[in-house]
């Protein structure tokens, strides 16, 4: 079975999260990726652990897999050589470097498409190849100046991160389309091109209706803990045992909520009615909901508000959700031959090109001499 990116070639000059995990959805479709690390420390996430792993550390293993690894130092000359002929045999480079660092060395979009034209040469950055040129880029900052901190906690609480590099994420999302765009207008034109994202621009181009608020009123929205802002109710809500979320996005799962839960009045009261009332009395509809939910137990709750067509759930942990994942039929994980942790399955499925399972994570250099032979005879062709 040939896969979507099969014979497609990627040189990943990245490292930490954005830019290796990119690479990794584009393995994960069947593209070869080799990934360039720095000779004797590798990618900065091999040392971010515990928990450790066969590989390195469970990190690494993360954003890495079906990948093969070469060490290269970009201030030996034979070493940088060698990064010059891969990038100039691939279809794909990817890097994340402080910006003007691989132009000085001759890695740098100019110096590989001169001598590869058909080359798609991603960039990813923290904010940007201008003003924001010499700021480091991490995803804690991001969030942090991008604005999402200011959304995310309680109401009378502090800002708070979300709990994952979920800015990393989304950029290397993006990375993936503008890929996957530049290589498809490759076929049409037969030229390559620089494509460029920033953490920041994904972060704002993420806020959506965050966003689209501030510029209707300009106002910017604040915390509201797990509440949303133009919709009630969509929180969590506290049960007999614990915490449910319930989310209602009209007027007829409200009114079934209702039902449920043995307070069918509250679907005629004016103040709850509309969902424009409910949000401008999200308070007392939260009161008078956990008032009746407080009969019963999440368990119970979830089921009966899932019967009745009302988006309910119960907050689980990463091991829960795993679980959950797993009872709807979704085959969440992937078993890695020998040693290797399990992986996530890649989320998206196809009718006739799935992706085939991945391999481990390269230990450091463990593909050293083989992909310096395969770099020196397709150099050798050009």
């Amino acid at each position: 079975m040939s896969l979507p990116l099969e014979g497609i070639v990627v040189a990943d000059f990245s490292r930490v999260l954005a830019g290796p995990l990119a690479a990794t959805l584009l393995a994960d479709l069947g593209a070869t990726v080799i990934k360039v690390e720095r000779r004797g420390m590798g990618d900065d996430t091999r040392q971010w652990g515990p928990p450790w792993t066969p590989a390195a550390s469970s990190y690494f293993d993360s954003a890495n897999r079906s990948k093969k690894s070469i060490e290269l130092d970009f201030d030996d000359p034979e070493d940088r050589s060698v990064a010059s002929e891969l990038a100039g045999v691939a279809d794909v480079v990817i890097e994340n470097f402080r910006v003007g660092r691989l132009d000085r060395i001759g890695l740098g979009y100019a110096d590989v498409s001169a001598r590869n034209p058909r080359v798609v040469y991603c960039s990813i950055s923290g904010f940007g190849s201008g003003g924001g040129a010499d700021l480091p880029g991490y995803d804690f900052i991001a969030q942090a100046v991008g604005g999402l901190m200011s959304i995310t906690g309680e109401r009378d609480g502090e800002p708070l991160k979300v709990g994952v590099a979920v800015v990393d994420v989304l950029t290397s999302k993006d990375a993936v389309i503008g890929i996957q765009a530049a290589l498809l207008e490759r076929e049409r034109s037969g030229r390559g091109q620089h494509v460029e994202v920033n953490l920041l621009s994904s972060l704002l181009g993420s806020l959506v209706n965050q966003a689209s608020g501030y510029l209707a009123n300009g106002d910017s929205p604040a915390r509201l803990g797990s509440r949303h802002p133009s919709i009630a109710p969509y929180e969590t809500l506290r049960c007999g045992d614990g915490i449910i979320a319930i989310a209602c996005g009209n007027d007829v799962q409200f009114r079934r909520l209702t039902e449920v839960v043995g307070r069918s009045a509250l679907a005629a009261d004016g103040r709850f009615a509309t969902n424009p009332a409910r949000v401008q009395h999200r308070d007392e509809l939260a009161a008078e909901l956990e008032s009746a939910l407080a009969a019963a137990s999440v368990s119970t709750w979830t089921q009966a508000l899932t019967r009745a067509g009302v988006p309910a759930g119960r907050v689980n942990d990463i091991g829960a959700a795993f679980e959950y994942a797993q009872w709807l039929g979704l085959e969440p994980l992937i078993e890695m031959p020998g040693d290797a942790l399990p992986q996530v399955r890649h989320p998206i499925r196809y009718s006739r090109t799935s992706p085939v399972h991945p391999t481990p994570p390269p230990h450091l250099g463990e593909h050293n001499d083989e992909i310096r032979r395969w770099v020196a005879e397709k150099a050798s062709r050009l």
